[in-house]
């Protein structure tokens, strides 16, 4: 679109003041903001500030109506149907080996919250070798590819400001031994954030206020990307998502995609017991024939207090771990059709400038930015099944730089995991109260990244190794 076509439809649309200073800019500046102009979808933003920014009230609050817990499959352990959880594992080995599964990372955050300066996924976090993230999925990745036969494909969405630190890095690790042809990066979409006058906002004078479009927008990126036609393309047609600050994940589960398959699922999710009520994950609900997700900061205590009595389980008890599989087709119907997912307002405090060109740092919110969140497709997938997952084998993120779910603590639920898999097999360490042992040590992904893998792997020694302060097994 040619300059003078792009300020026209700003002009149109109302935000002509986004180009108030145009000619005040340098060719390189001019360049870089029609770049993030070209991004916006002025039609879609007058309909969220007439939904979202301008509505009486603003934001509508949650509908609780109706409002009951999800169903979902029990492990067999907690009186799930042992026969059925063996049939689901045999149908996802099976579409392992056909190559109809591909693993994607939402991988577009920082971590500044860890104090760390760079994307998230390049972080530190095995307990001996202080292996990256990526490193630790990438390595699950190749041990999938070896135990079924076929390499995994795997999509990478990185955000626009981690995106050419993130490729150096996989780069400079030559992929983690990984096919450089079998991992696919693109960027998250972003949006430009509005004043509470519906009015878009600049962040300099060749710069919006722009900010990723929410995890939900992994879906509308995926189409965009040219990664659904890959997918086609390699006989791809189930995505395991999930998220980029969790080790433990166990994105290539043979029984998870049994379930989907066998339920012809569009959408399958999995879900923790609450480990207490008002623990911060979302909560899986059933609201008028729909599995729906509600946030924790959305469900009233009373909610979140309420007692089964049948049980003594606390009745809204499924928890939401952004683990999910999606089939290929309900993607793209997803990201191109009539359904699509609704964005949710945010108010924030947004560093802009006024309309002298003078630069404002908030001391309370004075905008909105725009969010989609993927476990909103539920709603609109056929035969959605949620499963129960042991936290122990699927949950330890690192998010924050202390205290709960921070490196430390999520270190040590990899060495408890380390050394559950290694006692099964008559290993011997030894572990306090809480199952942790007095010394830290490793289990390669390569060596068994879930307890099937290091079963098979641990059998074929022929001489079983001893496991002391800092062993890897690899």
């Amino acid at each position: 679109m040619a300059t003078h076509s792009v300020i026209e439809s700003f002009q149109q649309a109302g935000q002509g003041h986004v180009f108030a200073f145009f000619d005040q800019l340098n060719p390189e500046q001019q360049k870089a903001l029609l770049a993030d102009a070209s991004e916006i979808d002025l039609a879609e933003v007058a309909e969220l500030n007439r939904t979202l920014v301008q509505k009486a009230g603003g934001a509508a609050g949650v509908d609780l109506s109706d409002l009951a817990p999800a169903p979902f499959e029990a492990l067999p352990k907690n009186g799930g149907d042992t026969s059925a959880w063996a049939a689901a594992k045999q149908a996802g080995e099976t579409a392992l080996r056909a190559g109809r599964v591909a693993a994607f990372v939402v991988a577009g955050g920082q971590g500044t919250r860890l104090g760390y300066d760079g994307p998230k996924g390049t972080y530190p976090v095995t307990p001996v070798l202080k292996k990256s993230l990526f490193q630790v999925f990438a390595d699950k990745l190749r041990a999938a590819g070896v135990r079924y036969g076929r390499p995994l494909h795997w999509f990478v969405m990185t955000s626009d400001i981690n995106y050419a630190a993130t490729t150096a890095f996989f780069r400079e690790h030559a992929f983690f031994g990984l096919a450089e042809t079998h991992v696919h990066f693109f960027k998250q979409g972003r949006m430009p954030a509005v004043g509470f006058d519906g009015k878009i906002l600049l962040e300099d004078k060749h710069r919006i206020a722009m900010s990723p479009d929410g995890h939900g927008g992994s879906l509308r990126a995926l189409h965009r990307s040219g990664a659904l036609d890959l997918m086609a393309r390699e006989g791809i047609d189930m995505l395991s998502y999930f998220q980029v600050d969790n080790p433990l994940v166990r994105f290539v589960d043979p029984t998870f995609i049994g379930w989907h398959l066998l339920r012809r699922s569009e959408m399958s999710s999995k879900m923790i017991p609450k480990a207490y009520p008002g623990e911060k994950v979302g909560h899986f609900c059933a609201q008028r024939g729909q599995t729906v997700v509600i946030e924790y900061s959305d469900l009233p205590k009373s909610y979140q207090d309420e007692v089964d009595p049948a049980s003594g389980r606390l009745r809204y008890i499924a928890g939401s771990i952004a683990i999910h599989l999606l089939d290929a087709a309900f993607i793209r119907r997803m990201a191109t059709g009539a359904d699509a997912l609704p964005f949710h307002r945010a108010d924030k405090k947004i560093p802009c400038l006024d309309a002298a060109g003078n630069p404002v740092k908030p001391e309370k919110p004075n905008g909105v930015k725009f969010e989609l969140f993927v476990f909103d497709a539920l709603p609109f997938a056929k035969n959605p099944v949620v499963i129960e997952t042991d936290r122990a084998d699927d949950f330890s993120p690192v998010k924050n730089a202390e205290g709960l779910d921070s490196p430390k603590t999520c270190a040590e639920d990899q060495v408890r995991q380390f050394t559950r898999w290694a006692n099964a097999h008559g290993a011997a360490v030894p572990v306090d109260a809480t199952g942790l042992p007095p010394f830290a040590f490793e289990v390669s992904p390569l060596f068994g990244y879930d307890e099937d893998s290091f079963e098979s792997a641990w059998a074929a020694r022929a001489t079983k190794p001893a496991i002391v302060a800092g062993t890897v097994l690899s």
